[in-house]
């Protein structure tokens, strides 16, 4: 770790140690927003950001992040939770608080390609992505020597066809012996079964080379240059056991044109793809994505 990002992030934790952000989900209804602001004032609670959405005023679904700061909050912790439950149960709510303090743990995962895993490095060195990382896990060797030099264990686990039942079986022992939060699969280029998909549902996020629904699975950049695109774009999502249709956290386009070939629109693509992966990472670790019937409201 940096001195700089190591002071950045002392920072951070300083700076936000009496932060924290609740998250909820339920049937829209009236009350709930008077509710849960009366109940964080008696807390001694400040709300510093509130949003909400309703997907439709009429029985819709409700989703509302709030983000408070509270004195003495790490005191205050199993009091906030436990008192809340009346409310929750009143409303029937799916909540959590998470703390600002607390960073999440985040595990890697890529192939050979570089450039989505150096945008995150990038940004963690900076300061700019808060959270941990104890790991980078790659089918391939070749990116070693640029994660270990940043002081991060990096694990090779080669998959093939007839190993790949146990070379998951040994990323998901990592993720555990690590108390992963959240999987970024950095152009990882392998498809996750449903069992290591179940240990971390909505944890587990990836970016596509593609503007989706258009050009799922493989090879999307020479499908779209033999369809003659005038858009290339990139998704980042979810991982659900669909393959490339899993919740949609962040999109992303570029125009191109005639002269563009297929190796163009990678070059292009690379780019759209980092940008886009790393703002839905950061979203993620801020809490700000909310999941809901294979959609997300993402509070930017």
């Amino acid at each position: 770790m940096s001195h700089f990002r190591d002071h950045r992030l002392q920072l951070h934790l300083e700076k936000n140690k009496n932060r924290a952000r609740l998250l909820i989900s339920c049937a829209d209804q009236p009350g709930i927003v008077a509710a849960v602001s009366s109940y964080l004032s008696e807390q001694g609670a400040n709300i510093v950001e509130s949003n909400q959405y309703t997907t439709d005023p009429e029985g819709g679904m409700f989703f509302l992040r709030i983000e408070f700061e509270c004195e003495h909050l790490s005191s205050k912790k199993e009091q906030l939770e436990n008192e809340f439950t009346s409310i929750s149960n009143k409303f029937e709510m799916d909540w959590k608080i998470a703390y600002a303090d607390e960073l999440k743990r985040m595990a890697i995962f890529v192939s050979k390609g570089e450039h989505c895993l150096l945008e995150l490095l990038w940004q963690w060195q900076a300061g700019d992505l808060i959270a941990d990382i104890p790991l980078v896990i790659s089918n391939h060797p070749d990116l070693r020597e640029t994660v270990e030099s940043l002081g991060i264990p990096f694990y090779h686990i080669p998959v093939t066809k007839e190993t790949k039942k146990e070379a998951e079986q040994k990323q998901i022992e990592l993720v555990k012996k690590y108390n992963i939060d959240v999987v970024v699969l950095a152009r990882y280029m392998q498809i996750l079964s449903a069992e290591f998909v179940k240990e971390m549902p909505y944890r587990i996020i990836n970016i596509h080379h593609s503007f989706l629904p258009a050009f799922i699975g493989a090879r999307p950049y020479e499908r779209a240059y033999e369809r003659g695109v005038k858009l290339i774009g990139a998704t980042s999502h979810y991982v659900t056991n669909d393959l490339d249709e899993g919740p949609i956290i962040e999109q992303d386009i570029e125009r191109v044109n005639h002269k563009d070939n297929a190796e163009d629109l990678k070059r292009i693509g690379r780019t759209i793809e980092r940008n886009v992966l790393a703002r839905a990472v950061s979203w993620h670790l801020q809490d700000r994505v909310l999941v809901y019937s294979n959609k997300t409201v993402v509070f930017e």
